[in-house]
């Protein structure tokens, strides 16, 4: 059994960490291993001392459904909840007046774009700004450590689903991007990270023996998150991403798919560790609403050998050119940039999208990132926290 950050905190709490007033950056899947939450045991363990909890995006029990669809604060009789995903997204001075050390635990996706590590980085800068210690509190990345995939992100591509020159599957912890992260800001905060016992990289979330429980409403399951890293793409088109489904970013496509011309358009390469299988399905809610679509639900037979972000960028390129103008890319706003391509942003290039219109083969893509891929994985090494 893997033994959480949280959990470490409250076996050895740090001397300095007496008489401080705390504030908690989480959301409802900030459990442990017996579902008990890290507001509860903070409470339990440092009684009076927790004045304030904040919410990443999707709210404090991952209530909202999609993107820019903002939280309140929650103000009332009990500890005040403070959104940052509202009109703000960062603690403001009024916020951290009401604390002294903020603690962050929260679960994360494995992939750039997952916008917890960007609530976190801009809570790193706000810290620093204003004197207040930050403590990361480790949970595992549930996608596994050892395994990097995708492109660097270009700078005239970051936003909040891109803040960072990484790849879109990472391979680090919260934790891990902490240190990343706190290491290139201007003004750097002062940062501790309580690292978890007993993780290591090549664990997927079901080898750590911890239960999950959806740090978002679309990803439900740890095989909504295996495949997210690619198929997160399709929120810049008009393809829907298995929203509205019971199977979200498994299930993708669109009316005007058709089965037979995507998978002549593929090769074995492009499936790595899975497997397609047609299907017809009709989303309640978010694109095509009540209509049907044709598309595929995306198996994956062997985790290891799976490589999201390559099959997903394949169907893409599929798509692209079997579909014509019936595929559109969606128009901003997406993430609070209302003027840059959604696609480009959860891509990182403005170039990829592209190359890929124009049928160039991604395995020819994915051998022009190695270099980038070589360098990220060196810059990152000193921060590494696990075997």
């Amino acid at each position: 059994m893997i033994k959480l950050g949280i959990k470490k905190l409250i076996d050895s709490p740090p001397p300095w960490l007496n008489s401080q007033r705390l504030g908690l950056l989480c959301n409802q899947a900030s459990v442990d291993e017996n579902f008990v939450h890290s507001r509860r045991l903070i409470e339990q363990h440092f009684p009076a001392q927790l004045t304030c909890l904040f919410s990443p995006q999707h709210g404090f029990f991952a209530e909202k459904q999609d993107n820019m669809i903002e939280s309140n604060h929650r103000i009332g009789r009990d500890t005040p909840i403070f959104s940052l995903y509202g009109k703000s997204r960062r603690p403001d001075a009024g916020m951290l007046d009401m604390l002294d050390v903020l603690l962050i635990d929260l679960p994360d996706a494995g992939t750039r774009v997952y916008t917890f590590m960007s609530t976190m980085a801009y809570c790193l800068e706000e810290a620093a700004v204003h004197h207040k210690r930050v403590v990361v509190l480790d949970r595992p990345n549930p996608v596994g450590g050892a395994i990097m995939e995708g492109n660097i992100l270009e700078d005239d591509c970051r936003s909040f689903v891109g803040l960072y020159a990484i790849p879109m599957r990472h391979g680090m912890t919260l934790g891990e991007l902490a240190l990343f992260i706190n290491s290139r800001l201007p003004q750097a905060a002062e940062l501790t990270v309580i690292p978890m016992e007993g993780w290591r990289r090549r664990f997927f979330y079901p080898e750590t023996g911890l239960p999950w429980v959806y740090p978002s409403p679309n990803l439900p399951t740890f095989m909504s998150a295996l495949v997210y890293p690619g198929q997160v793409i399709w929120e810049g088109t008009n393809i829907s991403e298995g929203r509205g489904t019971t199977l979200p970013f498994e299930l993708w496509g669109a009316p005007f798919i058709k089965h037979e011309r995507i998978m002549a358009a593929l090769t074995a390469d492009d499936l790595p560790g899975c497997l397609l299988r047609p299907v017809f399905f009709e989303p309640l809610s978010n694109k095509w609403a009540s209509e049907t679509c044709a598309g595929f639900q995306i198996h994956v037979i062997d985790w290891s050998a799976f490589r999201p972000y390559r099959v997903s960028l394949a169907l893409l390129r599929a798509v692209m050119i079997t579909c014509g103008d019936d595929f559109k890319l969606k128009k901003p706003p997406y993430e609070y940039e209302f003027e840059r391509t959604p696609l480009d942003l959860i891509l990182g290039s403005k170039s990829l999208r592209q190359e890929l219109a124009a049928g160039r083969p991604v395995m020819e893509l994915e051998a022009e990132w190695q270099p980038g891929l070589s360098s990220f994985k060196e810059s990152r090494r000193e921060f590494l926290l696990y075997d």
